[in-house]
């Protein structure tokens, strides 16, 4: 397998890469990394640079086709399952949730209470609801906030509201927090690296669901 780290858990979420590698790595997945790994074009396809998208999508396709791809961020899943044509790709809470259920990853269930923020692009766009909710409740309560699953609020980072509008990402942000606040839940989960760039805050802490699992899923490494 290829682990498509994509831009965000790459260069400043290196965190997430690293969770994920490791829980590869304890579940005895092989997988490698790309060392010239280039972006999906997500980005540029979210904010209208389409002839720019298409040159880099052929440019990866190249590289990818050949590929099983498990990737980090839920913008790199959808684009690289939608936009892209016959790449096999999964999202790694997809493949968590096999790994958990194949007994290749052996966790500890505490009485932590969580909440989730569902990402729009894995959650709305890609009809992944279930697999993460099924991760996080292999180690602690999910307590759902007002918003979710397909009614979940945007965390406000994407379509390049969060270079081009700062300040109203920012608004969305807060508000998404606020609902998490009410839960009476300390910890988010969320799947995808950028809406946690996104949601950090001093009053909450928010990890990725590969995060989330090394910190509090007691992980077995004796396999």
């Amino acid at each position: 397998m290829l682990y498509f780290r994509g831009c965000t858990a790459r260069e400043k979420q290196t965190d997430i890469a690293k969770a994920t590698e490791r829980l590869l790595e304890i579940a005895g997945v092989d997988f490698h990394t790309l060392d010239d790994e280039k972006c999906c074009g997500s980005v540029l396809l979210r904010t209208g640079f389409t002839d720019e998208a298409a040159e880099q999508i052929k440019k990866n396709t190249e590289i990818l086709k050949d590929e099983k791809i498990i990737t980090s961020c839920a913008g790199c899943y959808k684009t690289l399952k939608d936009d892209y044509e016959g790449l096999d790709v999964i999202h790694i809470s997809q493949l968590l949730d096999e790994l958990i259920k194949e007994g290749k990853l052996k966790l500890s269930k505490s009485d932590l209470e969580v909440t989730y923020h569902d990402s729009c692009h894995l959650g709305r766009h890609s009809n992944v609801f279930d697999e993460p909710r099924n991760v996080i409740r292999s180690v602690a309560n999910l307590v759902e906030m007002e918003n979710n699953h397909e009614n979940s609020l945007c965390c406000g980072a994407g379509g390049g509201v969060k270079s081009a509008y700062p300040e109203i990402a920012g608004q969305m942000a807060q508000s998404r927090i606020a609902q998490a606040k009410e839960t009476g839940c300390d910890t988010l989960v969320t799947p995808c690296p950028f809406c946690k760039l996104n949601l950090e805050n001093d009053d909450m802490e928010v990890l990725d669901l590969t995060e989330f699992l090394v910190k509090y899923g007691d992980v077995d490494e004796g396999k």
